[in-house]
């Protein structure tokens, strides 16, 4: 197994501190593309991408949680140009990134630690999140509020990287919500994360309830 990229066991050692986790991608921000997809072989937007555009219809409304540089909503509008697609993120200068993308029709500073504060219940037909959910960053607790603001019905596709699923409880929460009927659990696959470091992920497809 190759060692793993210094930018990533940075990322990965944050403990969660929103600032900490803030300035670290404010200073990665510019280059964070290149690094992540031609250095790393970033391949979870792909992987998301796919498996939410199946579920969901032509037209629908997705949040990208987390989105970064906005590479998953460069993804979801190459496989349904129609999709309106807002982005949440911690740190501006990657809703910068996005927003030179495109491919969004909001964009706003969020917290996924804490409460989604202006995103009412029930109020989209897809949820997405990829590279959020990882040792350092965002919890399990965090899946609460994307299951709150989706609709019923609605496939909520999450990536959890393979040192996090089982060490920091999402395996565990997943089946928590399940058995007190939040959600359904419609898919879980062992999938490529970074291709270029031999990281993988679990992919997560969890059906609001």
């Amino acid at each position: 197994m190759p060692e793993e990229n210094p930018l990533l066991k940075k990322a990965v050692s944050l403990g969660g501190d929103p600032d900490a986790i803030r300035e670290f991608y404010e200073t990665w921000s510019q280059d964070y593309d290149a690094d992540l997809l031609k250095t790393i072989g970033y391949v979870a937007p792909e992987i998301v991408s796919e498996a939410l555009a199946k579920r969901v219809s032509d037209t629908a409304r997705v949040l990208d949680a987390g989105c970064g540089t906005g590479l998953v909503g460069a993804e979801l509008i190459k496989r349904k140009p129609k999709l309106t697609i807002d982005g949440i993120d911690l740190t501006p200068a990657m809703l910068e990134q996005s927003r030179a993308k495109g491919a969004y029709r909001n964009l706003s500073i969020a917290d996924m630690c804490g409460p989604l504060n202006g995103f009412d219940d029930n109020s989209y037909d897809g949820v997405v999140s990829a590279g959020v959910f990882t040792n350092g960053h965002v919890g399990p607790g965090g899946i609460d509020e994307l299951i709150r603001i989706a609709k019923p019905g609605t496939p909520i596709v999450l990536t959890v990287r393979d040192s996090a699923w089982e060490a920091d409880g999402f395996s565990y929460k997943v089946k928590q919500l399940e058995e007190s009927g939040k959600t359904r659990t419609l898919e879980i696959a062992h999938s490529p994360y970074h291709t270029k470091e031999d990281v993988f992920c679990q992919l997560v497809v969890l059906e609001a309830v």
